[in-house]
């Protein structure tokens, strides 16, 4: 089931929120059942045959955490280590297996010579999620960072449905002491008008603006994977168009997905802060989904020993840790290759940091003008990286960015130009008699979008005085946006999120509802 669909936005999310509060007022334990039994719901929408996969996973996990925190607990180190190794490998194990054993199996075969096959693995939704999730949990318990154990709690910590499919990353931590909050228990009006306020703002972005930039990046890059020459500007525009695709498609189920936890008086941890705003890798890496950030930092990155030791050393564990989460992202080399580039992008980045001279007071306006070219450079490092993120094949991202050189001319293809044709805006100026050259309007959408990833504030800016996200990394977070722009409950607030929700809605109408990006991951 979809965020961005009919029966979730009017059946399903409905239901759940009145049945929950209607519970409460009887039970906290039963409400929290329910809350349960509708995330299960919601999983099995799309295939239940996993919702057993799903299920085994909760019980497995949550005995061996049990029993973890118990041998802790006990002082029996080694006992817990032992069980902690074994609860490791079955959940690295089962996410190898249905992520990576087709790709496994086909670069073998193509070493070797010999085709060895099985039939096609269908990935389980969420899978990468609801594992980490529960290796965080595991390897907590052995830190003794589990204080609280309830079977019902644990089992909606897994399946809470904000977060099931996409994430955020959760911490057991975080989310137990809220269930067991009185105050989520009660219907809060405030809570209602922020959730939904910063829902629509996400169904806005996913449906008016991701949805639109597939129509230009889809083509641009279905070219290239059918063996086709990509122009400049159909390389550009499509690369630029995916940038924006991802990011608002990415930050729009972030919103929604706070918003509709913020319902039930639920925080969820903030999981995209403006990447594209970063001055440095670095920074992008604490604002691009936070929680896998955080999650790769504290459970591979520091344990393979960080930033200590010898310069060498560190760049070796960044290098490790990027590529491995360039494979979590999916099973394929494109895939390899993005977190490569990633890795050397943060080595890079980590040396310049050590090396650089510090910034004198009387270069303030220097300082001004290169933290505008440090975001620059930063997001164009950034697109780069993309092309492998969404090209099928190394070759289809050569074919690319060979487009993006200049090196396969400057025409305008004939299907990008359909691409543009299509947009409703360009209907609407011929429709005028006003003329729309394909090239020039994705110039001026394009501009626009950048103008408004860099400048504009953010939902939890606007939204600051009001919404309260856990935030993985306070360091790199803007204050509440004040002035005009501050969400606050008033009629015309009222008024402009209303008609974003309904131009939102005229959208899905228009077009079926599409997936989530992260969706596949």
């Amino acid at each position: 089931m979809l965020f961005n669909s009919f029966p979730f936005i009017f059946f399903f999310l409905p239901v759940t929120v009145v049945i929950f509060f209607w519970t409460a007022r009887r039970s906290h334990l039963l409400a929290a059942a329910w809350l349960t039994l509708a995330s299960l719901c919601f999983y099995a929408w799309w295939n239940y045959v996993f919702l057993a996969l799903l299920g085994a996973s909760i019980a497995f996990n949550f005995m061996l955490g049990v029993g973890i925190a118990r041998a802790t607990a006990a002082g029996t180190a080694r006992r817990a280590r032992g069980l902690l190794a074994f609860a490791l490998f079955v959940n690295l194990a089962g996410l190898a297996y249905f992520k990576y054993a087709n790709f496994f199996l086909d670069n073998v075969s193509a070493v070797v010579g010999v085709r060895w096959s099985i039939d096609t693995v269908v990935l389980p939704l969420g899978i990468s999620f609801f594992t980490f999730t529960q290796i965080a949990f595991l390897v907590d318990a052995y830190r003794g960072r589990v204080t609280s154990y309830h079977p019902v709690h644990y089992a909606l910590f897994v399946t809470y449905f904000p977060h099931l499919i996409a994430g955020p990353i959760l911490h057991h931590r975080d989310m137990i002491a809220q269930f067991n909050r009185r105050e989520i228990y009660r219907l809060d009006p405030e809570n209602v008008a922020v959730g939904v306020t910063i829902f629509s703002i996400g169904l806005f972005k996913k449906v008016a603006i991701a949805d639109t930039m597939a129509l230009f990046s889809s083509p641009v890059f279905g070219a290239a994977a059918s063996g086709h020459a990509v122009s400049f500007v159909a390389a550009w525009g499509g690369v630029l168009a995916y940038t924006f695709q991802l990011y608002f498609d990415f930050s729009g189920y972030c919103d929604m997905a706070i918003g509709i936890s913020r319902l039930f008086g639920i925080q969820l941890p903030l999981n995209f802060n403006s990447p594209y705003k970063a001055t440095s890798v670095i920074d992008f890496w604490r604002r691009w989904h936070m929680t896998l950030s955080q999650f790769l930092r504290d459970y591979l990155y520091i344990p393979l020993g960080g930033s200590r030791g010898r310069p060498a050393r560190h760049h070796v564990n960044l290098m490790i840790t990027m590529l491995l989460g360039g494979l979590w992202h999916g099973a394929g080399w494109t895939f390899v290759v993005w977190g490569a580039l990633h890795g050397v992008y943060l080595v890079v980045n980590h040396a310049w940091r050590m090396r650089r001279p510090r910034m004198t007071t009387h270069g303030a306006v220097r300082c001004h003008i290169g933290r505008h070219a440090s975001r620059a450079l930063t997001f164009l490092t950034v697109v780069i990286g993309w092309v492998f993120f969404r090209a099928e094949s190394i070759a289809d991202a050569s074919r690319i960015l060979a487009g993006m050189s200049g090196a396969t001319g400057f025409r305008t293809p004939a299907y990008f130009a359909d691409a543009v044709d299509s947009m409703p805006l360009i209907r609407v100026l011929r429709d005028l008699g006003l003329p729309a050259p394909p090239a020039g309007v994705l110039l001026i959408v394009l501009s626009g979008l950048l103008a408004l990833v860099w400048l504009a504030p953010n939902t939890q800016q606007i939204m600051g005085s009001y919404s309260r996200a856990l935030d993985p990394y306070p360091e790199a977070a803007g204050g509440p946006r004040r002035g005009r722009l501050r969400w606050r409950p008033v009629p015309a607030a009222a008024i402009a999120i209303g008609l974003m929700f309904f131009a939102s809605l005229l959208g899905l109408i228009t077009d079926s509802p599409s997936e989530f990006l992260y969706f596949q991951f």
